[in-house]
């Protein structure tokens, strides 16, 4: 007595693309939502100084910012004051000869400037600069 399944045993030649789909659709909408904040920049109102700007190369440089209600940026992205330290050790390690710039608000306690300068030198970053407006108005030397 030999046992039948009734079924056929022929490979199934057709591609099912319903999962395909599915994940394109799923790629489609976070590409949708994560492209507005890839253009997203950090509002800091720099102070002013009278010195001629540098030429950096823009690729190879990291920025880190205090706007003048303590948020913290490296780059783009935002972190706790607390999670700063970490994240500078972190790409130096990666890359050690990076330049560093600070951007921080004219209104920001020189305190919260000093820590930032400090948690980057103590990361291991060699070279660190300041980033100003160009130029002073008139009204500012008042």
């Amino acid at each position: 007595m030999g046992m039948t399944t009734g079924g056929n045993r022929d490979t199934m030649s057709d591609i099912n693309v319903t999962p395909l789909v599915d994940v394109m659709l799923v790629l489609l909408i976070i590409f949708m939502v994560t492209a507005p904040l890839l253009n997203a920049g950090v509002d800091i109102d720099l102070p002013k100084a009278d010195a001629p700007p540098l030429v950096m190369d823009q690729e190879h440089q990291l920025i880190l910012s205090i706007d003048e209600d303590l948020t913290y940026s490296i780059d783009e992205s935002t972190f706790p004051r607390e999670e700063i330290p970490q994240r500078l050790a972190a790409i130096a390690n990666a890359n050690p000869d990076q330049p560093v710039f600070l951007r921080a608000d004219g209104d920001v306690p020189y305190k919260y400037v000093a820590e930032l300068l400090a948690a980057a030198k103590n990361a291991g970053f060699p070279r660190l600069g300041m980033v100003m407006q160009h130029g002073v108005e008139e009204e500012d030397q008042e």
